[in-house]
Protein backbone atom coordinates (compact mmCIF):
# COMPACT_ATOMS: atom_id res chain seq x y z
CA UNK A 1 0.00 0.00 0.00
CA UNK A 2 1.28 3.81 -0.76
CA UNK A 3 0.47 6.24 1.66
CA UNK A 4 0.76 9.97 0.35
CA UNK A 5 1.16 12.44 3.00
CA UNK A 6 -0.05 16.25 2.69
CA UNK A 7 2.73 18.90 3.22
CA UNK A 8 2.40 20.14 6.50
CA UNK A 9 0.93 24.14 7.23
CA UNK A 10 4.34 25.16 7.97
CA UNK A 11 6.45 23.17 5.73
CA UNK A 12 8.63 25.08 2.61
CA UNK A 13 7.35 25.00 -0.90
CA UNK A 14 9.28 22.38 -3.28
CA UNK A 15 11.63 25.72 -4.65
CA UNK A 16 13.11 26.34 -1.00
CA UNK A 17 12.65 23.11 -0.15
CA UNK A 18 16.50 21.29 0.81
CA UNK A 19 17.13 17.97 -0.97
CA UNK A 20 18.67 15.18 0.76
CA UNK A 21 21.85 15.30 -0.58
CA UNK A 22 22.33 19.25 0.66
CA UNK A 23 20.96 17.83 3.98
CA UNK A 24 23.83 15.30 4.15
CA UNK A 25 26.19 17.94 3.26
CA UNK A 26 25.59 20.39 6.26
CA UNK A 27 25.79 17.48 9.01
CA UNK A 28 29.20 15.58 6.99
CA UNK A 29 32.24 15.74 8.88
CA UNK A 30 34.54 18.66 7.93
CA UNK A 31 37.32 18.54 4.87
CA UNK A 32 41.15 17.87 6.19
CA UNK A 33 41.91 21.67 5.93
CA UNK A 34 44.56 23.17 3.37
CA UNK A 35 47.65 24.43 3.86
CA UNK A 36 46.81 28.08 4.33
CA UNK A 37 43.58 27.09 5.95
CA UNK A 38 46.28 25.08 8.43
CA UNK A 39 48.48 27.70 8.53
CA UNK A 40 45.22 30.51 9.63
CA UNK A 41 44.26 28.00 11.60
CA UNK A 42 47.31 26.65 14.20
CA UNK A 43 49.76 28.87 13.14
CA UNK A 44 53.47 27.05 13.05
CA UNK A 45 55.58 27.95 15.77
CA UNK A 46 59.29 28.78 15.51
CA UNK A 47 61.13 25.40 16.89
CA UNK A 48 62.58 26.65 20.44
CA UNK A 49 66.23 25.07 21.04
CA UNK A 50 67.48 25.15 24.97
CA UNK A 51 69.99 27.70 26.09
CA UNK A 52 72.26 24.28 26.03
CA UNK A 53 71.92 22.18 23.08
CA UNK A 54 72.78 18.43 23.22
CA UNK A 55 73.70 17.63 19.80
CA UNK A 56 74.20 14.14 17.66
CA UNK A 57 76.58 14.46 14.72
CA UNK A 58 76.47 11.42 13.16
CA UNK A 59 76.45 9.66 16.51
CA UNK A 60 79.67 11.22 18.06
CA UNK A 61 77.77 13.84 20.89
CA UNK A 62 78.49 17.03 21.47
CA UNK A 63 77.02 20.01 23.92
CA UNK A 64 77.63 23.47 23.75
CA UNK A 65 75.34 26.60 24.13
CA UNK A 66 73.42 28.09 21.47
CA UNK A 67 75.09 31.20 21.31
CA UNK A 68 77.97 29.79 20.02
CA UNK A 69 76.26 27.75 17.50
CA UNK A 70 74.85 31.15 16.32
CA UNK A 71 78.44 33.18 16.74
CA UNK A 72 78.53 33.96 13.24
CA UNK A 73 75.11 34.76 11.50
CA UNK A 74 75.97 33.96 7.55
CA UNK A 75 76.98 30.05 8.72
CA UNK A 76 74.84 27.29 8.38
CA UNK A 77 74.75 26.50 11.75
CA UNK A 78 73.57 29.73 13.02
CA UNK A 79 70.75 28.95 10.41
CA UNK A 80 69.96 25.76 11.56
CA UNK A 81 69.36 26.97 15.02
CA UNK A 82 68.03 29.91 14.27
CA UNK A 83 64.53 28.51 14.80
CA UNK A 84 63.74 28.84 11.57
CA UNK A 85 64.04 25.08 10.37
CA UNK A 86 63.08 22.06 11.38
CA UNK A 87 65.69 19.75 13.51
CA UNK A 88 64.93 16.57 14.32
CA UNK A 89 65.89 14.37 17.44
CA UNK A 90 67.88 10.94 18.14
CA UNK A 91 65.76 8.69 20.88
CA UNK A 92 67.54 10.57 23.92
CA UNK A 93 66.54 14.15 22.69
CA UNK A 94 69.77 15.14 20.73
CA UNK A 95 69.65 17.46 17.52
CA UNK A 96 70.89 15.28 14.56
CA UNK A 97 73.27 16.18 12.17
CA UNK A 98 73.36 13.68 9.10
CA UNK A 99 77.26 14.55 9.07
CA UNK A 100 80.37 12.75 9.62
CA UNK A 101 81.51 14.02 13.30
CA UNK A 102 85.30 13.41 13.28
CA UNK A 103 85.95 17.08 13.00
CA UNK A 104 83.02 18.81 14.67
CA UNK A 105 84.68 19.28 17.50
CA UNK A 106 87.43 21.35 15.71
CA UNK A 107 84.37 23.61 14.48
CA UNK A 108 83.28 24.00 17.95
CA UNK A 109 86.24 24.61 19.98
CA UNK A 110 86.71 27.73 16.99
CA UNK A 111 83.45 29.12 17.43
CA UNK A 112 83.94 28.97 21.15
CA UNK A 113 87.51 30.74 21.55
CA UNK A 114 89.13 30.54 17.85
CA UNK A 115 91.31 28.01 18.18
CA UNK A 116 92.44 26.69 15.12
CA UNK A 117 93.24 22.93 14.54
CA UNK A 118 97.02 21.01 14.43
CA UNK A 119 98.61 21.51 11.07
CA UNK A 120 97.39 17.11 10.29
CA UNK A 121 94.25 18.59 10.50
CA UNK A 122 93.77 21.75 8.54
CA UNK A 123 92.72 19.80 5.17
CA UNK A 124 90.25 18.02 6.47
CA UNK A 125 88.22 20.57 8.74
CA UNK A 126 88.65 23.29 5.83
CA UNK A 127 86.29 20.49 3.95
CA UNK A 128 84.18 20.85 7.02
CA UNK A 129 84.29 24.39 7.01
CA UNK A 130 83.12 24.65 4.25
CA UNK A 131 80.23 22.61 4.14
CA UNK A 132 78.56 24.52 7.25
CA UNK A 133 80.14 28.23 5.49
CA UNK A 134 81.80 29.30 8.29
CA UNK A 135 83.80 32.41 6.19
CA UNK A 136 85.83 33.26 8.94
CA UNK A 137 87.19 29.63 10.21
CA UNK A 138 88.09 29.47 6.10
CA UNK A 139 89.85 32.94 5.96
CA UNK A 140 92.12 31.59 8.71
CA UNK A 141 92.70 28.22 7.95
CA UNK A 142 93.93 29.51 4.22
CA UNK A 143 96.56 31.40 5.79
CA UNK A 144 98.11 28.91 7.48
CA UNK A 145 100.18 25.64 6.41
CA UNK A 146 99.52 23.39 4.60
CA UNK A 147 96.63 25.71 2.43
CA UNK A 148 98.80 28.55 2.23
CA UNK A 149 101.66 26.59 0.81
CA UNK A 150 98.55 24.78 -1.27
CA UNK A 151 97.32 28.41 -2.42
CA UNK A 152 101.48 29.19 -4.18
CA UNK A 153 102.05 25.70 -5.35
CA UNK A 154 98.35 26.18 -7.41
CA UNK A 155 99.67 30.21 -8.52
CA UNK A 156 102.47 28.35 -9.79
CA UNK A 157 100.21 25.55 -11.58
CA UNK A 158 98.36 27.97 -13.40
CA UNK A 159 101.33 28.98 -15.61
CA UNK A 160 101.32 25.42 -16.53
CA UNK A 161 99.27 24.86 -19.80
CA UNK A 162 97.08 21.77 -19.55
CA UNK A 163 98.55 20.93 -16.29
CA UNK A 164 95.59 18.41 -15.62
CA UNK A 165 94.64 17.21 -18.96
CA UNK A 166 98.23 15.97 -18.74
CA UNK A 167 97.91 14.11 -15.26
CA UNK A 168 94.67 12.41 -16.69
CA UNK A 169 96.37 11.41 -19.87
CA UNK A 170 99.64 9.45 -17.48
CA UNK A 171 96.73 7.61 -15.77
CA UNK A 172 95.12 6.36 -18.92
CA UNK A 173 98.52 5.39 -20.57
CA UNK A 174 99.89 3.74 -17.46
CA UNK A 175 96.22 1.89 -16.77
CA UNK A 176 95.46 0.81 -20.26
CA UNK A 177 99.32 -0.28 -21.32
CA UNK A 178 98.54 -2.61 -17.95
CA UNK A 179 95.51 -3.90 -18.98
CA UNK A 180 96.84 -5.26 -22.24
CA UNK A 181 99.83 -6.66 -21.09
CA UNK A 182 98.31 -7.73 -17.57
CA UNK A 183 101.14 -6.06 -15.76
CA UNK A 184 101.21 -5.03 -12.51
CA UNK A 185 102.76 -1.66 -13.33
CA UNK A 186 103.19 -0.03 -16.50
CA UNK A 187 106.20 2.84 -17.26
CA UNK A 188 106.08 5.56 -19.77
CA UNK A 189 108.19 8.62 -20.55
CA UNK A 190 107.58 12.57 -19.60
CA UNK A 191 109.35 15.08 -20.84
CA UNK A 192 109.39 18.35 -18.37
CA UNK A 193 111.39 21.61 -19.68
CA UNK A 194 110.86 24.82 -18.18
CA UNK A 195 112.57 26.80 -21.15
CA UNK A 196 110.89 26.82 -24.86
CA UNK A 197 114.30 26.78 -26.92
CA UNK A 198 117.47 23.92 -26.81
CA UNK A 199 119.90 24.61 -24.66
CA UNK A 200 123.67 23.17 -26.20
CA UNK A 201 127.26 23.57 -24.60
CA UNK A 202 126.93 26.35 -27.76
CA UNK A 203 124.72 28.57 -27.05
CA UNK A 204 124.60 28.58 -23.01
CA UNK A 205 126.46 32.02 -22.46
CA UNK A 206 124.80 33.49 -24.89
CA UNK A 207 121.38 31.86 -24.58
CA UNK A 208 119.07 34.57 -23.71
CA UNK A 209 120.58 36.68 -26.47
CA UNK A 210 120.24 33.96 -28.59
CA UNK A 211 116.52 33.81 -27.74
CA UNK A 212 115.30 37.00 -28.26
CA UNK A 213 117.67 38.20 -31.45
CA UNK A 214 116.02 34.80 -33.28
CA UNK A 215 113.34 35.69 -35.98
CA UNK A 216 109.85 34.36 -35.85
CA UNK A 217 111.07 32.24 -39.10
CA UNK A 218 114.23 31.09 -37.28
CA UNK A 219 112.20 30.10 -33.95
CA UNK A 220 110.02 27.49 -36.59
CA UNK A 221 113.28 25.71 -37.03
CA UNK A 222 113.34 24.87 -33.21
CA UNK A 223 109.72 23.57 -33.11
CA UNK A 224 108.99 20.03 -32.46
CA UNK A 225 108.00 17.34 -30.26
CA UNK A 226 110.15 15.48 -28.40
CA UNK A 227 109.01 11.31 -28.69
CA UNK A 228 107.44 10.97 -25.16
CA UNK A 229 103.76 9.65 -24.02
CA UNK A 230 103.22 13.32 -22.26
CA UNK A 231 105.20 16.43 -22.26
CA UNK A 232 104.91 19.35 -19.65
CA UNK A 233 106.02 23.22 -20.34
CA UNK A 234 107.42 25.78 -20.90
CA UNK A 235 106.87 28.11 -18.38
CA UNK A 236 108.02 31.72 -16.82
CA UNK A 237 108.95 31.05 -13.00
CA UNK A 238 111.34 30.61 -10.35
CA UNK A 239 110.45 27.47 -10.23
CA UNK A 240 112.75 25.07 -11.65
CA UNK A 241 112.06 21.07 -13.52
CA UNK A 242 112.30 19.95 -9.84
CA UNK A 243 109.88 21.17 -8.49
CA UNK A 244 107.29 20.53 -11.13
CA UNK A 245 108.20 17.08 -10.92
CA UNK A 246 107.26 17.27 -6.80
CA UNK A 247 103.78 18.87 -8.39
CA UNK A 248 103.22 15.60 -10.21
CA UNK A 249 104.24 12.98 -8.06
CA UNK A 250 102.19 14.75 -5.31
CA UNK A 251 98.82 14.96 -7.10
CA UNK A 252 98.85 11.53 -8.17
CA UNK A 253 99.86 10.08 -4.83
CA UNK A 254 96.61 11.94 -3.82
CA UNK A 255 94.49 10.22 -6.06
CA UNK A 256 96.45 7.55 -4.32
CA UNK A 257 98.42 5.72 -7.32
CA UNK A 258 102.02 4.85 -6.60
CA UNK A 259 104.39 6.49 -8.52
CA UNK A 260 108.50 6.48 -9.32
CA UNK A 261 110.14 8.41 -11.63
CA UNK A 262 113.79 8.64 -12.53
CA UNK A 263 116.00 10.58 -15.43
CA UNK A 264 116.73 8.34 -18.52
CA UNK A 265 118.34 11.16 -20.16
CA UNK A 266 117.72 13.95 -22.79
CA UNK A 267 115.88 14.32 -26.13
CA UNK A 268 118.78 14.03 -28.91
CA UNK A 269 116.92 15.75 -31.67
CA UNK A 270 118.74 17.74 -34.17
CA UNK A 271 117.04 20.94 -34.60
CA UNK A 272 119.38 22.80 -37.11
CA UNK A 273 123.35 23.22 -37.20
CA UNK A 274 124.78 22.33 -33.80
CA UNK A 275 121.43 22.73 -32.00
CA UNK A 276 119.82 19.48 -30.29
CA UNK A 277 116.64 19.71 -28.00
CA UNK A 278 118.67 18.41 -24.84
CA UNK A 279 114.94 18.36 -22.82
CA UNK A 280 115.43 16.44 -20.07
CA UNK A 281 113.27 12.49 -20.03
CA UNK A 282 111.63 11.02 -17.22
CA UNK A 283 110.54 7.45 -16.89
CA UNK A 284 107.12 7.33 -15.03
CA UNK A 285 106.42 3.88 -13.22
CA UNK A 286 102.40 3.30 -11.95
CA UNK A 287 102.24 0.47 -9.76
CA UNK A 288 98.60 -0.58 -9.89
CA UNK A 289 98.95 -2.99 -7.03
Amino acid sequence: MVVVTGQSKGSATPDDAMSSSDAEDDFQEPATPTATQAGQALPLLPQQFPEVVPLNVGGMFFTTRLSTLRRYEDTMLAAMFSGRHYIPTDAEGRYFIDRDGTYFGDILNFLRSGDLPPRERVRSVYKEAQYYSIGPLLDNLEDIQPLKGEKVRQAFLGLMPYYKDHLERIVEIAKLRATQRKARFAKLKVCVFKEEMPITPYECPHFNSLRFERSESEAKLFEHHCEVDVSFGPWEAVADVYDLLHCIVTDLSARGIAVDHQCIGVCDKHLINHYYCKRPIYEFKITWW
